[in-house]
């Protein structure tokens, strides 16, 4: 495969990601190749590589890498152990994929073809002896460890409308124009369209140490970036300072189109069945999985189009126009657990719960301006400016890094199959449907 194959591939990918839910650690791994194999572009600064590196080591076709190599070894032992007179022989059921980026190297369907193969015969081989000698423990681990990776991809890679914001508006030939700048967004868009966490302690900010790295990198080669296209991640008061007039009215008018289209979403899942405003919890015939994915969408929405109001010194618009943030549907258990630690349901839910819906809003249908979210703010204890309700959040020095969590039902676990099994022993109480 050419270099220019391998970087028209790679970019392929990572546009293909805008609009989807793809881990950053996967993003990482295709940037990797991407730059190395992109013979036009300016040498990548070493501590950029090494950052892209670290957060890349738990990308899927890292782990792949880890699979095959504990599979071997695990073959070599158990030979060598047998058969001390006979050589060792690797699994020949266990394919060996293409290491470079793209669709061939991680490709879930290819891996878990070849982890069923190599695992089948790693099986028998163990199976015949009829003992189970510590030597399969490291496969088996990783082998569960991919199959839940594989799953979660499956799940978390359909698309969702209005899942990336404003970056998924990007045309492939304005996105590919300049990796540097493509790699940006692709890293940026998925540290957005993360799955969100149901915390006491807040979201993890998408605005990371790489995240920092790649924009670096675009400040240090001005003349090169892509401006306009880099606005579509991030639209700060730096980006939008380098736009012309002309691009900042068409960056304004794509922002409100999103958020419409959003708010449509919004009400979609609303009318299949209204929810319980007043506590957001599940129940039974809920379109939960609809209405989240609706919700992160709106919320990354609603962040850029205040985010550029505030840029553009445009914040007087929200004088009359103020669309309320929009809380996820929780579990029973969760929102419980929540009370316990906080004493309160989450702080945005009885806000959320007073203001008009936001797609009525949208539509002139209710007013909603900004003096009527800060006075249902205040009547329940929360502060509109710092909380993001009537203006954007202040940019946040950047966040450490922190690889992808395992999430049950929305909660960080060290151990997703432990909790399953305290769900299942009714530590969890059902949900609601099942």
């Amino acid at each position: 495969m050419t270099g220019t194959t391998t970087r028209e591939a790679a970019l392929r990918e990572l546009h293909a990601s805008l609009g989807l839910r793809r881990r950053p650690e996967d993003i990482a791994d295709l940037i990797l190749g991407l730059f190395a194999h992109d013979e036009t572009a300016a040498p990548v600064p070493g501590s950029l590589r090494r950052a892209l590196r670290r957060a890349a080591e738990g990308s899927l076709h890292n782990l792949w890498r880890e699979y095959a190599s504990t599979q071997r070894e695990s073959a070599l032992r158990d030979g060598a152990h047998r058969r001390s007179r006979r050589p060792a022989e690797p699994l020949p059921a266990l394919p060996a994929l293409p290491d470079v980026p793209g669709p061939a190297a991680d490709d879930p369907r290819r891996i878990e073809e070849a982890v069923r193969a190599a695992g089948q015969e790693m099986a028998e081989r163990l199976g015949a002896r009829r003992q189970d000698d510590g030597r399969s423990r490291p496969l088996r681990r990783t082998e569960a460890k991919l199959a839940r990776l594989l799953a979660e991809r499956r799940k978390g890679e359909r698309p969702a409308p209005g899942t990336g914001g404003l970056a998924a508006s990007l045309p492939y030939d304005r996105f590919a124009a300049d990796t540097a700048t493509a790699a940006f967004i692709a890293y940026l868009t998925a540290r957005n369209n993360q799955r969100s966490e149901y915390t006491v302690s807040g979201q993890q900010r998408a605005y990371d140490e790489l995240a920092e790295a790649l924009f670096r990198r675009l400040r240090d080669r001005p003349g090169s970036t892509d401006w306009f296209a880099v606005a579509h991640a991030r639209p700060t008061a730096e980006v939008v300072a380098r736009l012309t007039e002309r691009q900042r009215g068409e960056l304004l008018g794509r922002c409100h189109r999103v958020l419409r289209d959003v708010a449509g979403l919004l009400e979609a899942a609303w009318e299949r069945q209204p929810f319980d405003r007043a506590t957001m919890i599940v129940r039974r015939g809920d379109d939960s999985a609809g209405w989240n994915s609706a919700a992160r969408a709106w919320s990354t929405a609603r962040a850029d189009w205040f985010a550029l109001l505030r840029t553009l010194g445009a914040q007087d618009i929200t004088e009359h126009l103020c669309p309320g943030k929009v809380p996820p549907l929780v579990a029973p258990d969760v929102a419980a657990w929540h009370r316990r630690v906080v004493g309160a349901p989450p702080p945005d839910t009885p806000v959320w719960a007073e203001l008009p819906l936001p797609w009525r809003v949208l539509r002139g249908e209710e007013p909603c301006p900004r003096s009527l979210v800060a006075r249902a703010c205040r009547r329940h204890g929360v502060d509109p400016v710092a909380s993001g309700w009537t203006e954007p959040r202040r940019t946040l020095r950047h966040a450490r890094f922190r690889p992808t969590p395992d999430l049950v039902r929305g909660v960080t676990t060290a151990d997703p199959q432990l909790a399953h099994v305290l769900h299942a022993a009714g530590v969890f109480p059902p949900r609601p449907g099942g």
